[in-house]
């Protein structure tokens, strides 16, 4: 995640200026998403999280509970987000990781990469 004040400046520079596709936008939650290239990975442009690290996991629920049992611990409960589940939990060192599954789906978007939905992950 990369903090910026607001989405339409932080999508004038990285979009625009440097060219990362947009995927996503939500003003809702004050977050868009942008394709690295030649890559699944995502910038996540927000106006509400500083620098964390976020890691794509099968089951928040089953990766926050071995984050714990291997000595870290809980910062933010499993809970539910559009696109599935959500913790934040801390390593032994401090640092806060962010878990996120898509067990809901993915965004949905109109042209101008405005969320307009979550597409079930079945099809």
């Amino acid at each position: 995640m990369v903090p910026v004040p607001d989405l339409d400046s932080g999508l004038g520079f990285y979009r625009d200026g440097l060219g990362h596709e947009l995927l996503w936008r939500n003003y809702e939650l004050g977050q868009a998403g942008l394709r690295l290239p030649d890559t699944d990975t995502e910038i996540v442009l927000t106006t509400r999280r500083g620098l964390v690290p976020t890691w794509l996991v099968t089951s928040v629920d089953a990766a926050a509970a071995q984050v714990v049992e291997a000595g870290g611990r809980m910062v933010g409960e499993p809970a539910d987000v559009p696109v599935g589940r959500l913790a934040v939990v801390a390593d032994p060192f401090g640092n806060d990781l962010v878990l996120i599954d898509l067990s809901k789906g993915m965004y949905v978007t109109d042209e101008s990469g405005a969320v307009t939905g979550v597409q079930d992950p079945a099809g």
